[in-house]
């Protein structure tokens, strides 16, 4: 039996998914760690990893439950709202010309207005509670599910719908056994990108009005110069929306396998 010379083994290694990825970044936190105490920088202007990750225990385990929570419960309701908008308004939209033509301008201009600006209007509209926080998530992250879920319906190979209608097959029948089916990629596609902003959606809101929240954390933490524990709320939210697109990931390959890519 041949054995492996130490490049062909450290070849290997780096082979492995996601192991540069991984030893970058361990790379980044020793240079960031040595630099803070090399230089002796201040905490509330940058926190040495150490400090962050002692601001952890800190905080009471109730407390981060209690704030995650309310940031996950509005980055998925105002995530579920956007979905059940954008898809039925996508449909609609492709089957009618004048709908697409009439409403996508409009799309574009609510997209193209700064979510920040207009929050503070929809707060003082709607009032206190989770609603603004909810709809402010769903305007951010219903935009790319129209539009992706929209490329997807007119991207069905022409020659599919030819057959379709030489069988005399309905409207309701095209859409939801042709078109939605191949539109599939591309709504994923999309849920993957709108699931990472339902996150920082939320977290805008909280930045305007909240009592709650991980967004209100790191408001409320940077307000007191406590710096290593707004850090540590900006790790939650990064591994919040890190295992929110995994999620998504999963459900694809689990009801639409077919739909994956196979370099992913």
């Amino acid at each position: 039996m041949q054995s492996r010379t130490p490049v062909a083994f450290f070849k290997q290694v780096l082979a492995l998914p996601g192991i540069t990825t991984i030893a970058a970044l361990i790379g980044a936190v020793i240079l960031w760690e040595a630099a803070a105490r090399l230089l002796s920088i201040p905490t509330y202007l940058l926190p040495p990893p150490s400090a962050i990750l002692g601001s952890f225990s800190s905080i009471g385990f109730e407390r981060w439950v209690g704030h995650i929570a309310a940031t996950l419960r509005v980055a998925l309701i105002g995530y579920a709202m956007s979905i059940v908008i954008a898809i039925p308004l996508a449909v609609v939209m492709m089957r009618s010309p004048f709908l697409s033509r009439t409403l996508y301008p409009l799309l574009v201009v609510v997209q193209s207005t700064p979510v920040v600006a207009i929050a503070p209007i929809i707060i003082v509209v709607l009032g206190a509670g989770d609603a603004p926080r909810i709809v402010i998530t769903c305007l951010i992250t219903f935009f790319p599910l129209v539009v992706s879920t929209a490329t997807g319906l007119a991207a069905t190979p022409p020659e599919l719908i030819e057959l379709s209608r030489s069988l005399r097959a309905s409207g309701f029948r095209e859409t939801t056994q042709i078109r939605l089916p191949f539109a599939v990629p591309y709504i994923f596609s999309a849920l993957k990108i709108s699931i990472t902003l339902a996150v920082i959606g939320a977290v805008v809101a909280e930045f305007c009005a909240s009592e709650a929240g991980v967004g209100y954390f790191i408001q409320l933490s940077t307000s007191l110069f406590k710096l290593p524990q707004a850090w540590a709320g900006l790790l939650v939210l990064a591994a919040m929306s890190l295992l929110l697109f995994q999620a998504v990931v999963l459900t694809q390959k689990l009801l639409f396998p077919w739909s994956v890519p196979k370099n992913s």
